[in-house]
């Protein structure tokens, strides 16, 4: 069995990239030379010719575009691997994830996924970050986040190279302060006309759901205002400022928590949770465990 000659495709690979010999010999630190001699044993050894000129660059030809797609998949490969690697505890030193969470997500349900991670028996760093969906993707795709929590899958115009992993998914109720949610249980969920609400902000997933709710059910609820953070929207939902909607996988921590009666369900409204990572399959241990955990016991 003849096996090819990797360090053959990746000059190959990077010159494609690159678009030219001197942008890549640039790349890999090598002279004009030694590129080309490498190419041309590369397409001999292929028996196939893999570029032609174009104007003064390189264009690849139809078996070219084969191997190119190739070959950038097997060095994606080789990229996943090394930042599975660099989750390795070494020197005793914990095990790091680095999560982005996506601002949309509750604070609670964040908490409820990543939970499990602290108690693996490998000690682990959680390392994480809230922004906005569009900044947490481009900080994974340079690497620097591990994976992304999102309400909200990848959707195929994204100009980011990553998957979604589906966590599951619950229904949403409707919270209130006692007083209030007295007034609005009778005649669920008619009642609601004109009643106060407290809505995340536009543009959010849970935001064009209950609007949607609000129209099949010919419901104009009276916006008393707009959160960009869920936490705070629940706190003034517990000082009687208006109704709010929150997750049923967390109802018993919002009940709790923030001292508030559920009012009803909004019954065709689910809410669904991702961890978006690079990887077509989760490798980082701790991340691998969350996911685990979030499909058999939080959204079970």
């Amino acid at each position: 069995m003849e096996w090819m000659n990797y360090h053959h495709l990746l000059y190959f690979w990077t010159v494609a990239k690159e678009g030219s010999i001197a942008r890549a010999c640039e790349q890999l630190r090598l002279a004009q030379p030694t590129i080309s001699g490498q190419l041309r044993q590369f397409e001999e050894s292929l028996n196939e010719k893999l570029f032609t000129r174009a104007g003064r660059g390189l264009a690849l030809t139809e078996v070219g575009q084969i191997v190119y797609r190739y070959a950038d998949e097997i060095f994606s490969v080789g990229r996943e691997l090394q930042d599975v690697l660099k989750g390795r505890p070494r020197s005793g030193r914990p095990m790091r994830l680095l999560v982005g969470i996506s601002d949309a997500v509750p604070k609670l349900i964040a908490y409820r996924i990543l939970q499990p991670v602290l108690d693996m028996s490998e000690s682990v760093q959680l390392i994480c970050s809230e922004s906005r969906p569009e900044r947490l993707l481009a900080d994974l795709s340079a690497h620097e986040l591990d994976v992304v929590l999102s309400d909200s899958p990848l959707t195929a115009g994204t100009h980011v190279k990553a998957y979604n992993h589906l966590l599951g998914s619950c229904g949403i109720s409707l919270f209130a302060a006692p007083d209030l949610a007295v007034r609005y249980k009778k005649n669920f969920p008619a009642c609601l006309d004109g009643a106060p609400f407290l809505l995340p902000m536009e543009g959010s997933s849970l935001r064009r759901s209950l609007e949607q709710w609000f129209e099949s059910q010919k419901i104009r609820p009276r916006l008393v205002g707009e959160f960009q953070d869920s936490a705070l929207m629940k706190t003034f939902g517990q000082g009687g400022a208006g109704l709010f909607a929150a997750p049923d996988a967390i109802e018993k921590e919002v009940r709790q928590l923030y001292r508030v009666t559920p009012v009803g369900r909004a019954e065709s409204i689910v809410e669904r949770y991702y961890v978006i990572s690079i990887e077509r399959k989760l490798k980082h241990p701790a991340a691998v465990a969350l996911s685990e955990a979030a499909r058999e016991q939080l959204f079970a």
